[in-house]
């Protein structure tokens, strides 16, 4: 079972953002397929009674992006494609299923699904995933982030003194 991470602020599956869906898998390592189950609220609609297209294409990515944990790595979404076969609609029992595709070199293919409980198949997403060295990527996020906190205090002090 995967669950939200308390300290992961990520809008799909993390557990440290206030407004994320907190989505919760389930890993099936005989038939290297991730699963989920879930109704989503009308906070995540679009049209009237239907869910938004982001918001399957967030659940699709998730499913996909969770399915790199077979092959033992880190790797973030490069190319993602979304087929909306049926409307999904808000409040309906729903199965999300990811499984590998293929993998050249770096490069991970995934695919998923949404079902309802009748088994149809509303919408159906192919991604495209590059594996990171996780290391690599925290030094340059966190230098990312340190250069925004010097670029926010010097915005803030010529502010300042143009306000002067």
């Amino acid at each position: 079972m995967i669950q939200p991470d308390p300290a992961n602020p990520c809008f799909g599956c993390g557990g440290a953002n206030a407004r994320g869906m907190k989505l919760v898998f389930e890993v099936d390592e005989a038939n290297q397929r991730i699963t989920g189950h879930f109704r989503l609220g009308p906070e995540y609609q679009g049209a009237t009674g239907f869910i938004h297209g982001g918001i399957i294409a967030t659940v699709l990515d998730e499913v996909m992006s969770k399915v790199s944990r077979f092959s033992n790595v880190r790797a973030v979404t490069a190319e993602l494609t979304v087929e909306y076969l049926r409307p999904v609609r808000v409040d309906e029992e729903l199965r999300v299923e990811g499984h590998s595709l293929s993998r050249n070199g770096r490069v991970l293919y995934h695919e998923g699904e949404i079902r309802n409980i009748a088994g149809t198949v509303l919408a159906r997403g192919r991604g495209r995933f590059v594996i990171i060295d996780p290391e690599r990527y925290n030094k340059k996020n966190q230098a990312s982030l340190d250069e925004r906190v010097d670029t926010s205090a010097t915005s803030s002090i010529a502010d300042t003194r143009a306000r002067s």
